[in-house]
């Protein structure tokens, strides 16, 4: 840790011009399988103040989970942090790594704050409303943001035919990471294509992973950070919606989706922020996609830890626990939707 405390002060050194900067209390945090995470604090003189600061380091580990592209998570902060969006400041791209043996970013830590763990059955206690109101809020906010205006509007994704893109998308994900024969996962792929939505109303910047656990808050009940754009994308703005929705993150209890509001209050609330009307069948669809998606994810989980490529305990858990929560969802939902 010493070695790659010392690179990332000369990096910073030569970055902002503060000769004096130390980097001190680098430490790993745990979890997450796309990026490895860092936090460490910063003192270096600037225009003759001692200026101190917590900082974020997201660096690419040798093999990841989910092959996302740093600089879109990157332009994401940058965008949404401009248009006031409780989101890091982000501070430096390297997308060569050379300072750091491989790619990296690098954003202001967000101090008193907390995630949620999505295996609490209340994670937030007094301030379930008011967090809730501002979740489903700051979604909205995401989804009525025009991506062109915003800077993003050359994502990757797709202006039309978004669900066709993504369902093929996390096919492929399927066909190339999975070990065993995933019979569930199959059906609803055939159910998902006989039944696909019509055109989206709108194209927006879609999070790709807004959910319980990424996002962080304060002890008044502040949403203080939305985290972890690295799988930002073009596409239909309910593709966020029905992930938000799905009842993985909702703390036991999918009456309550995110352990938050009630459904019907969490959709009137991000329809309002949003300016957009929900299309009931529509919005069904993403929800079944959304535990379809979730379980290529897992299946990935589960491959990289068999092969030791990403060890990380998150791997192991999401592999088991995850995999078999959304079987189950999504084989109650087609049984239902049959």
């Amino acid at each position: 840790m010493s070695e790659l405390s010392e690179k990332l002060a000369d990096y910073l050194r030569r970055k902002l011009g503060a000769s004096d900067l130390a980097v001190n209390s680098l430490s790993r945090i745990p979890g997450g399988a796309s990026r490895e995470t860092y936090r460490f604090r910063t003192r270096y003189t600037k225009d003759g103040k001692t200026i101190e600061r917590g900082l974020i380091l997201r660096r690419d580990p040798p093999a990841s989970l989910i092959e996302t592209e740093r600089a879109t998570e990157f332009r994401a902060y940058q965008a949404f942090h401009k248009l006031g969006l409780p989101v890091p400041e982000p501070i430096a791209l390297e997308l060569e790594g050379a300072a750091l043996e491989r790619p990296f970013f690098i954003m202001e830590e967000i101090e008193n704050a907390q995630a949620a763990n999505i295996l609490l059955p209340d994670p937030y206690g007094a301030h379930r409303q008011k967090i809730g109101e501002q979740f489903w809020r700051v979604l909205g906010r995401i989804a009525r943001a025009n991506p062109d205006e915003i800077g993003l509007g050359d994502l990757g994704g797709a202006r039309k035919d978004c669900a066709r893109h993504e369902l093929e998308h996390w096919e492929r994900v399927i066909l190339e990471d999975e070990r065993e024969p995933q019979p569930i996962a199959r059906a609803a792929i055939r159910w998902l294509k006989r039944n696909l939505p019509p055109q989206t109303q709108k194209i927006s910047l879609v999070h790709g992973d807004y959910r319980t656990g990424n996002f962080l808050f304060d002890g008044d009940g502040n949403i203080r950070a939305i985290l972890d754009w690295e799988m930002a994308h073009l596409g239909d703005p309910l593709e966020d919606l029905g992930w938000a929705l799905d009842p993985l993150w909702s703390h036991g209890d999918p009456a309550y989706p995110a352990g938050t509001l009630p459904r019907a209050e969490a959709l009137r609330i991000w329809e309002e922020t949003s300016g957009l009307k929900i299309d009931p069948a529509s919005l069904h669809w993403w929800e079944i996609f959304a535990s379809l998606k979730g379980l290529a994810i897992w299946i990935s989980a589960a491959r990289e830890y068999a092969e030791a490529r990403n060890t990380e305990p998150v791997n192991a858990f999401s592999g088991w626990y995850c995999t078999a929560f959304h079987n189950k969802i999504l084989a109650d939902r087609l049984s239902e939707a049959a």
